[in-house]
C-alpha cells in the first residue's frame, strides 16, 4: 500500500514542480529604473514596468532596458585640426534611454552604437576646428558635439544630455611655441605699461612747468622746498639752483657799468 501511494504521488510532485517552474517564468519584476520590452512570438508588444507583471512562458520574451544615465568614455583620438596641428583629445558622453522600444528594435546594441558615433563625431568636429578655438572656446565645441550626437542617436530612442571634451594633449614642440608666445605677450604688455607710465609722468611734468611759468613765485617756493629736502639728507655738498633769468639780469648790470 505504501508503495502504491508513493507511485501515485510521483506524478503529483512532478505536476507541482512544473507549476512552480511555470509561475516563476511567468512572473517578472522590473525595477523602478528599468523597463521590460516584451516580444510575443517575435512581435513587439511594448514596454512594461516598473513593478510585477506576468508574461506567457515560451511565447513571450522579455528584454530589460536600464533608463538611468550612462557615462560613456570616448578614448583619446589623434586628430589633425584645421590649422594642421596634431592633437590628442578624449571626451565623456552622458546619455540615457528615453524610448525603450526603439532602443531594442532600431539598433542591435545601443550602447556600442552610441560609443561609435561619439568617437567619429569627436574626430570630425575637432578636425574642423582650429587649435585656438579648441583651447579657448571649449564650451562651443561641447555644444556642437552634443547636438550632432543627439541628432544621430534620436531614432534609437537615445537622449544625449552632456558631452565634455576632457583633455587636449599637444605635441611638445607646440607647447614650447605657445609658452614662448605667452612670454612674448607678457613682455609686450609690460613694455606698454612702462611706456604709458613714462608718458603720464612727462605730461605731468610739462603741466607743472607750464603752471610755474605763469606764476614765478611758485618757482621760488619750489626752490625753498628743495633746499629743505637737501638739508634733511645731511649731505656735505649743497647745490643752490639759481634761475637763469637772475644770471641774465646780473650780466646786463655788469655790462652797463663797463
Amino acid at each position: 500500500m505504501d508503495l502504491l501511494s508513493q507511485i501515485l504521488s510521483l506524478p503529483i510532485l512532478l505536476i507541482v514542480l512544473l507549476l512552480v517552474a511555470f509561475l516563476s517564468s511567468a512572473i517578472k519584476i522590473v525595477q523602478e529604473y528599468e523597463r521590460g520590452v516584451i516580444f510575443r512570438l517575435g512581435r513587439l508588444i511594448g514596454a512594461k514596468g516598473p513593478g510585477l507583471f506576468f508574461v506567457i512562458p515560451i511565447i513571450d520574451r522579455l528584454v530589460k532596458v536600464d533608463l538611468r544615465i550612462v557615462t560613456l568614455d570616448v578614448p583619446s583620438q589623434e586628430v589633425i585640426t584645421r590649422d594642421n596641428v596634431t592633437v590628442k583629445v578624449n571626451a565623456v558622453v552622458f546619455f540615457k534611454v528615453v524610448d525603450p522600444n526603439a532602443a531594442i528594435v532600431q539598433v542591435e546594441d545601443f550602447q556600442r552604437a552610441t560609443w561609435n558615433i561619439s568617437q567619429t563625431t569627436l574626430r570630425n568636429v575637432v578636425g574642423q576646428s582650429e587649435l585656438d578655438d579648441l583651447l579657448a572656446n571649449r564650451e562651443e565645441i561641447n555644444q556642437k558635439l552634443q547636438q550632432i550626437i543627439d541628432d544621430a542617436t534620436e531614432p534609437w530612442g537615445i537622449k544625449v544630455t552632456i558631452v565634455e571634451v576632457k583633455d587636449v594633449e599637444l605635441p611638445q614642440s607646440m607647447q614650447r611655441a605657445m609658452a614662448a608666445q605667452a612670454e612674448a605677450e607678457r613682455e609686450k604688455r609690460a613694455k606698454i605699461v612702462h611706456a604709458s607710465g613714462e608718458f603720464e609722468a612727462a605730461q605731468t611734468l610739462q603741466d607743472a612747468a607750464n603752471l610755474m611759468s605763469i606764476n614765478p613765485v611758485s618757482i621760488q617756493l619750489r626752490y625753498l622746498q628743495t633746499l629743505t629736502e637737501i638739508s634733511v639728507e645731511k649731505n656735505s655738498t649743497i647745490i643752490f639752483p639759481v634761475p637763469v633769468d637772475m644770471l641774465e639780469g646780473l650780466y646786463r648790470s655788469m655790462k652797463s657799468e663797463d
